[in-house]
C-alpha cells in the first residue's frame, strides 16, 4: 500500500543525487573544505527545493497520479512526507552555509583567500550576480518562515483553522525560495540535466503556489449542493448530513470521499461518502464525527437549506478488486466508506437482479454507542446481504484478528478493507501477514490522515 509512495520519495532522492553528481563530479575531489562546503550547499539546497517541489504539486489535488498511490490519501502521505524531508534537508543547508561562517568568527577555521574572480560576459549571469545579495537574504528570511509553517502544519495539537489559514502562505514562502534558487543555483548546472530537472520542478511547483494562492485548486472538481436533511445522533458523537448537489455531479463510487466547504473561514474538510449514487436521485451523504472544535460545532452551524461546496470526488477505497469474498471492518467513524458500499449493493442488485456480488463479512467496533445509529447500520447490512459483527468494546471487547479469523473460517480466501484508527490498521495488518495473508495485494487501509 505504502510502497508506491516509498518509490516515488526515495526515488525523487536518488534521482536528483545522480543528475547533481554528474554536473558536480569535483564534489568527490574537492580542493579545500570551502570547495566542499559549497558543493554541499548546492546539492542539500537541490534536494530541499526538489521535495518540496513536488509538495506543492500535490497540494493541487491532481487525479492523475491517484490510481498510482491508490488514492489521493496516500498522495496526502506522500504530501507530508516530502514536507518533512524538505524541512530537515533544508535545515542542513542552512546550517552548511553559517556553520562555517560562525567557525571563522571563532577563529576554528581560516577564512579562506579569494584570488581575483573571472570577468562575467553572460548577460543572464550577470543579472543573477547581481540578485545574489538580494536572493540570499530573502532566501534566509523565506527558511525560517517555511520551517515554522511546515511544524505548524505536523503539529496536530495545533487546531485545523489555524493550520488551514497559515498553510497557504507556504506557497509564498516557496516563491521566495524558488527566485532564491534560480539566482544562486551554480549557473553552469542549469545548462546540465539537473539544471533541466530543477526548471521543470521549479517552473510546476511556481505555478502550483500561484494556484493555491489564488485559491483556485480543485476548482473544477466543485459543485454547490443544498442541505436537505440533518440527523444527530448523540450517542457516537455524529451528524448525518444529506446534501442535493447539482446534475453536473460526477457521481461517486462507494467509498470515495470528498472535500466539503460551509465556511469559508474554516476552508475545506475531507469527508467519507456515506451513501450510494444514483443520477435520478443526486444526492450525497457525509456521516461526521464530533472530534475537534469544528465537527463539534457542525449540529449547530449546519441547517436545512444552506448552501455547501462540494469538490471531488476523490480516493481509491473502492472495494472493486474483483474478489468473490471480503471482510469488511470499520473502527469508529471509519465505518462510513461501508456504509456507502452496502446502499451501493443495494442499488447494483435493484438496476441488475442477477448480479453476482462478493460476498461479504462487515466487522464494526466502536467504544461509542447510539441505538438508532447501530439500528440504521444493522438495515443496512440486512438490505445489502452483508453479515454484520458489531463490537462495543465495553460490552464485547476489542476486535482482533483472531475474532476475525474464527468468525470467517475462509478468510485467507478473502481481501481486507480497513478505514479506522491508523494504528488499529497497522496491528491488523501485521496481524494477517504473520498468518500468511499477501498483505501487499489484499489488505486495502484508508489512510484519511490530511495533515
Amino acid at each position: 500500500m505504502l510502497l508506491n509512495i516509498k518509490r516515488t520519495l526515495w526515488g525523487l532522492l536518488a534521482a536528483l543525487t545522480v543528475l547533481w553528481v554528474l554536473a558536480e563530479t569535483h564534489v568527490f575531489q574537492p580542493a579545500n573544505f570551502f570547495a566542499f562546503r559549497g558543493s554541499m550547499v548546492q546539492y542539500t539546497g537541490v534536494i530541499a527545493m526538489g521535495a518540496m517541489s513536488v509538495a506543492m504539486i500535490l497540494a493541487l489535488r491532481p487525479r492523475w497520479p491517484e490510481r498510482w498511490f491508490h488514492g489521493l490519501d496516500k498522495m496526502y502521505r506522500l504530501h507530508k512526507w516530502l514536507g518533512i524531508t524538505a524541512l530537515v534537508v533544508s535545515i542542513v543547508h542552512w546550517l552548511w552555509s553559517q556553520a562555517p561562517k560562525w567557525a571563522v568568527g571563532w577563529g576554528w577555521l581560516a577564512r579562506p583567500e579569494r584570488g581575483a574572480r573571472a570577468a562575467i560576459e553572460n548577460p543572464v549571469q550577470q543579472l543573477f550576480a547581481s540578485l545574489r545579495g538580494t536572493a540570499e537574504g530573502l532566501g534566509e528570511w523565506a527558511f525560517y518562515a517555511a520551517v515554522l509553517l511546515i511544524v505548524v502544519a505536523l503539529v496536530k495539537v495545533i487546531p485545523y483553522r489555524p493550520f488551514y489559514k497559515t498553510h497557504r502562505l507556504l506557497a509564498v514562502a516557496y516563491l521566495v525560495l524558488a527566485f532564491h534558487t534560480v539566482v544562486l543555483m551554480t549557473f553552469s548546472h542549469w545548462a546540465t540535466p539537473i539544471g533541466v530537472a530543477m526548471a521543470v520542478l521549479v517552473a510546476a511547483g511556481s505555478y502550483a503556489a500561484v494556484v493555491v494562492l489564488l485559491r483556485r485548486v480543485g476548482i473544477d472538481r466543485q459543485v454547490r449542493g443544498r442541505i436537505v436533511s440533518l440527523e444527530r445522533y448523540p450517542g457516537v458523537r455524529a451528524l448525518e448530513t444529506e446534501i442535493e448537489v447539482p446534475r453536473d455531479w460526477p457521481g461517486h463510487k462507494a467509498g470515495q470521499f470528498a472535500f466539503a466547504t460551509s465556511d469559508t473561514a474554516e476552508g475545506a474538510h475531507p469527508y467519507t461518502i456515506a451513501s450510494g449514487w444514483h443520477p435520478r436521485n443526486p444526492r450525497i451523504t457525509f456521516v461526521t464525527k464530533a472530534l475537534g472544535d469544528y465537527t463539534s460545532r457542525l449540529h449547530e452551524t449546519l441547517c436545512v437549506g444552506q448552501e455547501v461546496k462540494i469538490e471531488g470526488p476523490y480516493g481509491c477505497f473502492t472495494f472493486d478488486d474483483g474478489r468473490p469474498r471480503q471482510i469488511w471492518i470499520g473502527g469508529g467513524i471509519g465505518i462510513t466508506p461501508f456504509i456507502a458500499a452496502m446502499k451501493h449493493r443495494v442499488l447494483e442488485r435493484e438496476a441488475d437482479p442477477g448480479v453476482r456480488q462478493p460476498v461479504i463479512d462487515l466487522f464494526h467496533s466502536t467504544a461509542d454507542y447510539d441505538e438508532t445509529a447501530l439500528g440504521k447500520l444493522e438495515a443496512d447490512a440486512k438490505a445489502a446481504d452483508v453479515r454484520l459483527h458489531l463490537l462495543v468494546d465495553a460490552r464485547d471487547g476489542l476486535l482482533t484478528g483472531d475474532r476475525i479469523r474464527e468468525a470467517v473460517p475462509d478468510w485467507s480466501d478473502a481481501s481486507l478493507w480497513f478505514c479506522g484508527p491508523i494504528g488499529f490498521g497497522a496491528a491488523l495488518r501485521r496481524d494477517f501477514a504473520a498468518h500468511g495473508l499477501p498483505v501487499s495485494e489484499r489488505f486495502h487501509q484508508e489512510l484519511f490522515e490530511m495533515r
